[in-house]
């Protein structure tokens, strides 16, 4: 997984992905999810989500930056232990399965995570939920499996949080602790029990983050100036077409 294996092809997507990354972390909802099929094209499922993930944690350490006096750590409080318990289901699940089922489970995800994001985008902010424990029990296992297996909570998170009906500028840094703690606590499993992450792709990690922070501004560039139903129609029907593939 050197720079140097890479064909140019695949140098060219790992690009886009690292853009992609900076772009959502921006502010763009919904870029960063068509990273998730494309880089489980070029590296296999399981390999891609430890590939994936250096990489979002740099997106994440900007993000909480920028939106750190925002936070809601009640919020925080309810999630994380169930979220905690997902991501251990996701890791043994991801132990028993091949690749391919891995890849299939990956795109199956995906497409959920698309339908809330288009069901969210279709209620505004005219979203209510129960709020009982069970609910942020649910949401947090499912939230926690689907980031073990594909990086890929955000959707459920922003259906959640959306519902909690919080101000803009706690929304954002709600969710960027909330990403930051749970993709840095991923690290050591998929580097100690999956054995995703290498030397070699931290390489390529780190080859990226200025191309990561490049995606920044161009995210907030994308938010001021062009209109953002066209770039997550854009992204919608990228992902779509990227997760059908998987199943190829």
């Amino acid at each position: 997984m050197s720079l140097i294996e890479l064909p140019p092809a695949e140098w060219g997507l790992v690009i886009f992905c690292a853009l992609m990354v900076g772009v959502s972390k921006a502010g763009v909802a919904g870029a960063g999810i068509v990273v998730i099929p494309i880089l489980a094209q070029i590296f296999g499922g399981q390999q891609s989500t430890g590939f994936l993930l250096p990489m979002l944690v740099v997106a994440d350490i900007f993000a909480v930056r920028y939106y750190n006096r925002h936070a809601q750590w009640s919020y925080l409080a309810r999630l994380l232990p169930w979220t905690l318990a997902g991501i251990g289901i996701g890791v043994w699940v991801g132990d028993i399965v091949s690749d391919e089922v891995f890849k299939e489970m990956i795109a199956v995800v995906v497409f959920v995570c698309l339908i809330l994001m288009v069901w969210k985008d279709s209620r505004k902010k005219k979203i209510h939920l129960p709020q009982g424990w069970w609910f942020s029990a649910m949401v947090g296992l499912a939230g926690g499996f689907a980031t073990m297996i594909g990086n890929a909570a955000g959707p459920i998170m922003a259906v959640y949080l959306l519902s909690m009906h919080l101000p803009k500028n706690h929304y954002i840094g709600t969710a960027a602790w909330f990403f930051l703690i749970i993709n840095v606590l991923k690290l050591p499993l998929q580097m100690f029990v999956w054995h995703t992450i290498s030397y070699e792709s931290l390489t390529v990690n780190l080859a990226m983050v200025p191309v990561i922070v490049m995606g920044v501004f161009i995210g907030i560039v994308v938010v001021k100036k062009f209109p953002e139903r066209a770039f997550r129609i854009f992204v919608i029907f990228t992902t779509a077409l990227s997760s059908l593939l998987l199943f190829f």
